[in-house]
């Protein structure tokens, strides 16, 4: 196969998963994490497009996930990833529009498989045959979509009517797309039968879509053209222009394109499609015992029916609940019935006004150099494990506010302070003194671990002055 005849996947990876709220944080969400699988989603949906028909993928993502999904990638054997960086969310077809901008630099006909990086496909033969469709009627000169064949009633999508079939067997017109409906307009819609779920995959040529983007939505279209030619590369990842890219409209690919263009097509597939977008649908997905318990982590049930129960850490106990939803992490806990998961967004809604940081970010925080785990915390002190990659470093930097105590619990440290450079090793310890310029870094071949105490008047994690940074962070 040719490089020009190649498809194109284009991972969209934006959102918060806020309903898988406490194991989906914005900070750290449910696209990267390991929520249906031992590989978490994204790696799930890269795994999806390997193959000689495929080019490498490009992942479109919030610039604060870049180097988690940069490592998620190397991981995943995707040794040069090509990472867009989005400055704020703008939806989906701004999102396609900068990814097409950017391949028809190459190609104006690149093949494009646009799709999100957080939805479960079981049937891996029926997917790959679906794009096989959807990349023919595109070479026509369709924008292909795919149709999930409905498993029930589902209030949460929205729903596809096909029309007549097109010149690409197994792709047919769409007749109408539809919001998503009460519970009595789905099940009219399965009893008439030709209505699919909408699933959010799209296939198309990349001049294709901007030439009916243009069409439909000028505005867009140049403000994404702007955001692309003033964007700059940053390391391995190219930032979007913030301006240009901000004040571009936020509409969804349907919206904005589908629902009006003479070229749209949908492809009806059964393949154990999901888009996980709630804790119920985590359920219907899982592994169930004999009484349709899904149980995941350090779990005892007792007497428990139809409920999914989870811990990332702690030991979680049940006893006679039925049709609950229990998930634990170690700084949250929700308890909700499965009826009722749509609404834990209005939870982290609440946390959020609340002024608490929950919402945010997991009590263990990734940054690109490794981890840390605020393990305890008080009046003026706070107590850390952190967890340094080998080869990896520290920012060059200072604090206003706080001094820190090192301890090397394992690994080798390389410690800055100020004009003393030396090297710590396991049951070594050394204090940073407020306002002294420090770095850490490990030069060993196995991971560094070690205990920080802060002290101080405030601990906050933005009291940081960055001198030098490997990563290229200004905060």
């Amino acid at each position: 196969m040719t490089e020009s005849s190649k498809i194109h996947p284009v991972i969209m990876s934006g959102g918060a998963g806020s309903r898988l709220w406490p194991l989906s944080r914005q900070l750290y969400p449910k696209q990267l994490l390991p929520l249906a699988g031992e590989r978490t989603m994204i790696q799930e949906t890269v795994e999806r497009v390997k193959g000689a028909q495929f080019a490498p993928p490009v992942v479109v993502c919030n610039q604060e996930h870049r180097f988690l999904i940069a490592e998620q990638m190397r991981e995943s054997g995707i040794a040069s990833p090509a990472i867009v960086l989005e400055p704020v969310g703008r939806n989906t077809a701004p999102v396609a529009a900068v990814a097409s901008l950017l391949l028809a630099e190459k190609d104006p006909w690149a093949l494009v498989l646009l799709m999100p990086a957080d939805h479960v496909v079981e049937n891996k033969e029926s997917f790959a045959q679906a794009v096989s469709i959807a990349a023919a009627a595109a070479r026509d000169g369709a924008i292909a979509t795919f149709g999930i064949k409905p498993g029930g009633p589902e209030i949460g999508y929205g729903y596809i009517q096909k029309g007549e079939a097109v010149q690409t067997k197994g792709a047919y017109r769409v007749k109408r797309f539809v919001e998503k409906p009460d519970r009595k307009a789905a099940e009219s819609y399965l009893d008439a039968g030709g209505y699919f779920w909408n699933s959010g995959i799209f296939v198309f040529r990349a001049k294709t879509f901007l030439d009916e983007l243009e069409q439909f939505e000028p505005q867009m279209v140049a403000q994404c053209r702007e955001s692309v030619t003033k964007g700059r590369r940053d390391l391995d990842f190219f930032r979007l222009d913030e301006a240009a890219f901000t004040a571009s409209p936020s509409k969804s690919i349907d919206y904005a394109v589908m629902e009006h263009t003479q070229h749209a097509v949908v492809v009806p597939v059964d393949m154990g499609w999901s888009d996980v977008g709630s804790w119920q649908s985590l359920w219907e997905i899982a592994t169930r015992d004999g009484q349709g318990n899904a149980q995941d982590g350090d779990i005892v049930a007792l007497n428990c029916t139809n409920s999914y129960l989870r811990s990332e850490g702690p030991l979680l106990a049940a006893v006679g609940v039925d049709d609950v939803v229990v998930v634990a992490t170690q700084d949250a806990v929700l308890v909700t019935r499965r009826g009722a998961t749509q609404d834990v967004k209005k939870v982290v809604e609440e946390i959020e006004r609340s002024g608490r940081h929950h919402h945010m970010h997991h009590r263990r925080v990734f940054r690109p150099w490794g981890s840390y785990d605020s393990i305890d915390y008080g009046e003026r002190f706070q107590v850390k494990r952190i967890i340094v990659n080998p080869g990896a470093k520290l920012s060059l930097q200072m604090h206003h506010h706080r001094a820190e105590h090192w301890i090397v619990v394992s690994g080798i440290a390389k410690v800055t302070c100020d004009e003393n450079v030396f090297v710590l090793n396991e049951n070594e310890s050394t204090f940073i003194p407020l306002g002294a310029k420090h770095r850490l870094e490990n030069p060993g071949e196995v991971p560094l671990h070690l205990i920080e105490v802060q002290s101080g008047g405030y601990l906050g994690e933005d009291d940081i002055v960055r001198f030098e940074d490997t990563y290229g962070r200004s905060t």
